[in-house]
């Protein structure tokens, strides 16, 4: 929320030269409106709870997102709702501590089509990587929060999202929804790896009535089934086969594959799985007309 300051006109243009052109410089103040959000941000924050629940909060008190509150500088988005996204970039902007940073949206060209060179580029900005950052050296306008509390909200991130770095899921990415058709994510349940579709639900905003109830599957229940979906597959596989055949290798083929191996094969052919929980089975949704269904309820 960089509209949460305001350029104040502060006189005429310390350099001689651009003073002669009549120009003037500017301070950036804090918006009456928008810099208490912000500061109430960083607030709850420190007390405790989550971004989720932040960005909930603001939604349900309807206080306008960026987008919304400066429309004309942020044209490019929706301007709907607040987003973890948005909560999360503006905690981690050191521009509230009174110093100004660049390079945050560096711009960069862009190949209009890469397969037609010949239409040109355009302009685009990304958000940089806090390492490329350039922060001044001395506060530069009014502080929305202390240093003290601005690093303190960095350690608050920081101890949650590495409270636990052994946590790996192998099947990240791979997995679909039966009900709905996105794709399944990540989460820890009772210390092993899980996942999940709450069906377009986010703890960001007030939950649909309507909706269907979480998906929710084990990693252990699906790992044990995959060498078994992966002879399927290879055996409708005609590329699969000829490879065999030349390699000599007739003899593996009803030898089953590693989980690993298996995990491997369906990233290195973009095959993703989808389970449905009706059922209880898991689907491979090959590029091809070949599909592979296999039970879960073992």
């Amino acid at each position: 929320m960089s509209n949460a300051f305001i350029p104040a006109d502060i006189g005429p243009h310390p350099n001689r030269e651009h003073a002669s052109l009549g120009r003037r410089a500017y301070r950036l103040e804090p918006d009456p409106q928008t810099a208490p959000v912000v500061q109430w941000i960083f607030a709850q924050r420190l007390a405790g709870h989550s971004m989720a629940r932040i960005t909930r909060a603001l939604n349900e008190a309807g206080i306008p997102c960026p987008s919304a509150a400066d429309p004309e500088r942020n044209t490019h988005r929706s301007g709907q709702a607040w987003s973890l996204t948005t909560v999360r970039a503006i905690l981690a902007n050191p521009r509230y501590t009174g110093r100004q940073v660049w390079n945050r949206q560096p711009t960069a060209m862009d190949l209009i089509d890469p397969g037609n060179t010949r239409l040109g580029h355009r302009q685009v900005q990304r958000r940089g990587l806090p390492d490329g950052w350039v922060i001044s050296a001395r506060p530069a306008h009014p502080a929305l929060v202390s240093e003290q509390d601005f690093i303190a909200v960095q350690g608050v991130r920081a101890v949650r999202e590495d409270a636990d770095p052994g946590r790996r899921y192998r099947l990240a990415g791979l997995l679909r929804c039966g009900i709905c058709g996105r794709r399944l994510e990540s989460c820890w349940s009772n210390g092993r790896p899980a996942y999940r579709c709450r069906h377009g639900h986010s703890s960001a905003s007030a939950p649909d009535p309507g909706r269907p109830g979480n998906l929710y599957i084990r990693e252990d229940r699906i790992l044990p089934h995959l060498p078994a979906l992966h002879l399927l597959l290879t055996a409708a596989d005609p590329a699969t086969g000829r490879r065999r055949r030349r390699t000599g290798q007739d003899a593996d083929v009803n030898r089953p594959a590693s989980g690993e191996a298996v995990i491997s094969y369906l990233r290195a052919r973009q095959i993703t799985l989808t389970y449905h929980p009706a059922t209880g089975t898991l689907q491979a949704d090959t590029p091809g007309d070949a599909k592979a269904v296999i039970g879960l309820a073992s």
